[in-house]
Formats: structure tokens, sequence, C-alpha cells
């Protein structure tokens, strides 16, 4: 690292967990970002300003005005432009010794899994189980850690998928393909705070991940309650005869 990196992270360079070692990790990683809406702009907000070296953003959509109350890269001068352009210039702007790379589409099939093969942690923040499953997969197949977040209305819930760890679960484990509704924000509504909280602890896991510290949520599921301000923690197993994970 050299004088003006040390500076920029002299305070989490501080905290023992993280160190020099760390951030070198973490100037040295990838993270693939999959959506880029109320969860992923704080995710990748907290990750370009942390110094993750390159970061891979992935949207179809552009900016709505809809989009204003929660997604916190956008403003009202971005509306009608890609997501991940806009989300590029701002990010660009919070630090500007990284690399980013846009993708304004969805991935899937055999670009899915090549950008997952080249990822040091994957984030999904999509709103979609179609989108999920195929993550999942690709993840699984790559053994590439996935961190999971989700919203909706006043609930959000946090988990990670690491199956490089004996007998970790996949999203596929707790999910069925056949019996999963989508949920959308514009349907059932969404508070603003709520999504960046998740997405914020989207990126605090990713960091843990990537710089190798702490207790991730690799087989426990958080679930939080905002009208109760409260959160649960439920364990999880993997499904010995789960499609996607079983080596049975």
């Amino acid at each position: 690292m050299n004088d003006e990196q040390l500076l920029r992270y002299s305070r989490q360079i501080m905290l023992p967990q993280v160190d020099i070692e760390g951030q070198e990790r973490l100037l040295s990683s990838s993270v693939l970002i999959l959506g880029l809406g109320g969860l992923g702009c704080p995710a990748a907000h907290y990750l370009a300003a942390a110094g993750v070296g390159h970061m891979v953003l992935v949207d179809p959509d552009t900016v709505d005005t809809s989009n204003l109350q929660r997604q916190s890269l956008y403003c009202a001068d971005d509306l009608g432009a890609a997501k991940v352009s806009a989300a590029q210039a701002r990010l660009s702007v919070v630090n500007d010794s990284i690399q980013i790379e846009t993708i304004h589409g969805c991935l899937a099939g055999e670009g899915l899994s090549e950008q997952v093969r080249k990822a040091t942690v994957v984030l999904d923040c999509t709103d979609n189980f179609t989108s999920r499953f195929a993550i999942n997969a690709a993840c699984v197949r790559a053994s590439v850690p996935l961190v999971s977040g989700a919203a909706i209305r006043l609930n959000g819930q946090l988990t990670v998928y690491d199956r490089r760890q004996p007998g970790a679960p996949c999203y596929r484990c707790l999910y069925d393909e056949q019996s999963n509704e989508n949920l959308s924000c514009s349907e059932s509504g969404i508070l603003g705070p709520v999504v960046g909280m998740i997405g914020t602890m989207q990126a605090l896991e990713a960091i843990k991940l990537i710089a190798g510290f702490g207790k991730t949520l690799n087989g426990r599921l958080m679930i939080f309650d905002a009208m109760a301000m409260e959160w649960q923690t439920m364990g999880l197993q993997a499904d010995p005869e789960c499609p996607v994970c079983s080596r049975g």
C-alpha cells in the first residue's frame, strides 16, 4: 500500500481484526454485486469505501423516481440513466482508486458462471427467486461464498452461504423452486431504512469473508422485524437431498 491508501483506510487498519494484511486482502479482492436497488446501493457504497479493489456491478434497470426513496446512490439528475452507470459514477467519487466494471443487463447461464468464478465474494441483492436460485447454483459450482439479503415491507433477512465449510447449506436447501412467489416492493411496499440496514450488513459480511475475521452468518439466518425492532436468528442445516449442493 502507498501512503495515500494507508491514510484513507487508517481507521479500519487500526482494528486488529483487519490490520495491514486484511486491508491488502480487500484491495486485491473482487466482489460481484447482482442488483443495484435498495440492497445493492448501500452494499456497494460501503465496499467501495472500504477499499475492495475490483467491483462488478450488474443490473438491467434504469433509475426511476420511485427508486429515490431508498436507493441511496441515485439522485433526481440520474432519472432515466442505467443504474449501473449512475452507481459507477457515484462510487468513483467515493473512491477513485478502485476498479469498477458494469454490466447493464441480467446475467444467466455461462455468463453468470464466468463472473461468479472470477469473484472473491458474491452479493445477491436481487428481488426475485429466479435470479436467486441461479446465483446460488453458480456459487455452489464455483465454491464462492454468497452473501444473501432480502427486504420487503418492514422485514428483512440476511445470511451467508459458504459451501467451502463442511455441512454448510445453500439457498436451495431452504427454498423450494416450485413453491415460491415473488414479492415486489412496488406491490408490497418497503421502508428505506429497513432495506438500507440489510444492504449495509451484506457489506459487513463480505468484508469479514474477504479479510478473514470474525464469525460470519454461514449456517445462520437473521430475520429483522422493524415493527418490534427485534432480530431473530435461526440455525440452518444442509438438505442431504438438495438437488444443487448434495453430493449424494
